[in-house]
């Protein structure tokens, strides 16, 4: 430790730590603008000059390092001169637009300007002007006069994002950012390069000129788009949500959120949303009613259909972004009716997998532990674009010497340096795990490692290490053969020493489990649902298109049935609803998202419900009354929230796998022509999401193209860039070829989510291909 004094104050601090780090240590605040905490020191705006004892000038804060005995002044004459000196040049060529600027309000160079800036420039020569440049549809170049190349924008995308998208041109007053050769910004992390502008010379381009800072009336929430449950601060003028940005929490976000989570809210506002109970009459034609109508044809026809068919045709369909509240009230209505028919995993295949597990399948470890882990073996899963800033905490464990190592199908680059990686068909993926599970405990037990196979090479990464942990990702969990795939990651896990952990696709999926709404005991999964065409479905959040594996099948038998669809959004429902009830997205309602570490977080609503829509669980606690069932007397979701976890959490969580060998029936995965490999699209993921225009402007929501390596583009004929139909059991559609050779032979990969894909029915469907 070093001991120095800052402005009087005596502090201790780590070797290596800069007067910056020191100074902040104290709580005193030293101006500035290209130093931020979580990016390295860049110390090119001066903007922190300080008075250093026996120095013979004003030195840098963010890039002095202290020394014992130091004295330091950051408000002394000397210092205060250097500042207002570097304020002067940095507002020679800044434009005078505060007025319309977006930043306006909350910009770090206006509030620095007022202590340190003159209330005249001496500058009288023509100022330089920077010509927009056009970064994508969701990050605002406009204005890029306005940048003092403080280079926070470039230093991010480099050390957090993982991709050098933005860069600086030429020199001195010519110096500007820029992208490469004019492309968009297309990082799943770049709004935040807007939050950490100084300027605004980034801006949102979706929020671009829609309200001012001082208009808005700020409300905390948790993101309901990935298992991380990133904190949210959403911006509110009037009853509309204007803008999301982070709120700040170490443990679980840190300063960052996804773009998912930053401009979903575009779909709030979307012209489909369902605002009034909507019922199909008899001549199927959709007619408005009331509240008390809707819930009573619902009643009568789910009572009548339990009573004559059986509860065993009853099934509950739910997503898991759906709320622990929600969940929890739905799994008591079907039970009520005498139904166990719930389930919130609709993209699993493998009906076994909920009771294959032990307790609530999570992470294993704190959100928090994942950039300190030494040693991750990561099996099927797009990291980056199904969980982005779990990504980015791994992307910072490799950078301190993590050896990472990925087993799955996409062969994706995840941005970060990879000790090794096996790429292999969807079928070889549990085949492959065991391998190395068996490679890993033959090398802990003496055995040569034979480095020129790759299983063997791979094995030989996990060998040591203190801290390793082993992840199943959302391709892994959603496979045919998902509990076999379990069973052999929980071997690999005890053969490295490893910590097993889910990284889990849902805000909720933790919860799902919690309260029972999955597919354990006798319950039906989804799936099974679906295949065994019951009488009537109650869907919750759910948009069966693009929310189950096989979207129009599971529409063609909702249609076929009594299909109730508690829904925000009309056109998720109205090809196979007979009853439309209108309830409120996050934004609008309260309730609580577990998320991947087991940790609870509850929320309130931000802005009023929109129509006549109501919250969920308020929907199901009234229809749960109107059946005349017992445990429906809530008068608040906190009340909900603490009937099911009101004795914590921890005791849910177990990641063992209980059932393996002949206990589980055997699943497989098709092996005859091209295996389809198939991510949901980042921005399709569900229907808030899918409505977000800004989102769907960007590449990767357009039409997908299919995917194939070099070996097997020669063995179908077929060339880069051709147009090809691809064909399986249950549709065809027609795609553009991309050449891939990241993939591995015979594969094919074609992302869900799309009207494009969805015609193509199952992620792991056999496929064919032939040029067009």
């Amino acid at each position: 430790m070093v001991e120095l004094t800052i402005d009087g104050k005596t502090v201790s601090v780590p070797d290596g730590s800069m007067v910056m780090h020191a100074a902040n240590e104290l709580g005193i605040y030293v101006p500035h603008f290209c130093y931020h905490k979580k990016l390295s020191i860049a110390a090119n705006c001066r903007m922190c000059l300080v008075e250093v004892e026996k120095a013979p000038k004003a030195l840098p804060a963010c890039a002095t390092p202290v020394t014992n005995g130091m004295v330091v002044h950051t408000n002394s004459e000397k210092a205060q001169a250097a500042q207002k000196a570097v304020m002067e040049f940095l507002l020679i060529n800044h434009p005078l637009d505060c007025p319309i600027c977006d930043q306006g309000g909350e910009c770090q160079l206006q509030d620095l300007s007022m202590g340190y800036g003159k209330t005249h420039s001496r500058f009288g020569e023509e100022k330089r002007v920077v010509m927009h440049k056009s970064m994508g549809p969701l990050v605002s170049a406009e204005e890029m006069s306005r940048c003092i190349q403080c280079t926070r924008c470039v230093r991010f995308g480099q050390e957090i994002a993982g991709q050098m998208e933005l860069g600086m041109l030429n020199r001195g007053e010519h110096s500007q950012i820029t992208s490469f050769v004019g492309r968009a910004v297309e990082s799943e992390l770049s709004g935040n390069m807007i939050d950490i502008c100084p300027v605004g010379a980034l801006t949102s381009k979706p929020f671009r000129y829609s309200a001012r800072t001082w208009e808005l009336a700020r409300r905390r929430s948790v993101s309901p788009h990935d298992s991380l449950g990133a904190n949210l601060v959403v911006q509110v003028k009037g009853d509309r949500v204007m803008r999301v940005v982070p709120f700040e929490n170490e443990d679980v976000n840190e300063c960052w959120i996804s773009d998912k989570d930053r401009w979903s809210y575009e779909g709030l506002n979307s012209e489909d949303r369902l605002t009034v109970p909507m019922v199909r009459d008899e001549n199927n034609v959709w007619r408005e009613v009331s509240w008390q109508d809707a819930l009573k044809v619902v009643a009568d026809a789910f009572e009548q259909i339990a009573r004559i068919e059986g509860p065993e045709y009853l099934g509950a369909l739910a997503t898991e972004t759906s709320t622990l509240e929600e969940l929890a009230l739905l799994k008591r209505v079907m039970s009520g009716l005498g139904s166990s028919n719930v389930d919130a995993l609709l993209r699993n295949n493998d009906s076994n997998f909920a009771r294959a597990t032990e307790g609530a399948p999570w992470l294993g470890m704190s959100i928090r532990d994942l950039d300190s882990v030494d040693g991750v073996v990561v099996i099927g899963s797009y990291l980056r674009k199904d969980h982005p800033l779990m990504a980015q905490r791994l992307r910072q464990a490799a950078k301190k010497g993590a050896r990472i190592t990925l087993i799955d199908s996409y062969g994706e680059d995840p941005l970060f340096p990879v000790a090794a990686r096996l790429t292999v068909a969807p079928s070889e993926l549990a085949k492959t795990v065991e391998a190395v599970a068996k490679a890993v405990a033959a090398q802990k037990s003496g055995a040569e490692a034979d480095l020129s196979d790759p299983v063997q090479a791979l094995a030989a990464q996990l060998v040591g290490g203190s801290k390793p942990a082993v992840f199943l990702g959302n391709a892994a969990v959603a496979a045919p053969d998902a509990s076999q795939i379990a069973a052999k990651a929980q071997e690999l896990a005890d053969a490295y020493g490893a910590t097993l952990g889910f990284l889990t696709a849902g805000a909720n999926t933790v919860g799902a489990y919690i309260t029972g709404a999955v597919a354990q005991g006798d319950g039906l999964s989804a799936k099974q649902m679906i295949e065994n065409q019951l009488k009537a479905y109650l869907v919750l959040h759910a948009e069966p298109k693009f929310d189950m594996d096989n979207g129009l099948a599971a529409e063609k038998t909702l249609s076929n049935a009594f299909g109730v669809a508690l829904t925000a959004y009309k056109s998720a429902a109205a090809d196979w609803a007979k009853v439309m009830l209108p309830i409120a997205p996050f934004t609008e309602t309260s309730g609580t998202f577990v998320n991947a570490e087991g940790r609870a977080q509850s929320f309130k609503g931000v802005v009023a419900s929109k129509g006549q829509s109501r919250p969920a669980w308020k929907v199901l606690r009234v229809l749960g009354n109107m059946l005349q069932f017992g445990g429906f007397e809530q008068e608040s979701s906190e009340q909900v929230r603490d009937e099911v976890i009101g004795s914590g959490i921890a005791q849910y969580l177990n990641n063992k796998v209980t059932v393996l060998g002949q206990e589980v029936r055997r699943t497989t995965v098709p092996t005859e022509g091209l295996q389809r490999v198939a991510e949901v699209a980042i921005y399709r993921t569900d229907a808030t999401v899918r409505r977000a225009a800004a989102l769907q402007a960007t590449a990767i929501s357009q039409t997908p193209k299919a995917r194939l390596n070099a070996v097997t583009l020669s063995n179908l004929q077929i060339a880069d860039g051709d147009k090809v139909k691809v064909k399986s059991a249950v549709g065809e559609g027609e795609f553009i070829v991309q050449l891939d050779d990241n993939l591995a032979d015979d594969t094919i990969r074609l992302a869900q989510g799309f009207d494009a894909t969805v015609a193509l029915g199952n992620a792991y469907a056999q496929l064919t291909v032939e040029r067009i």
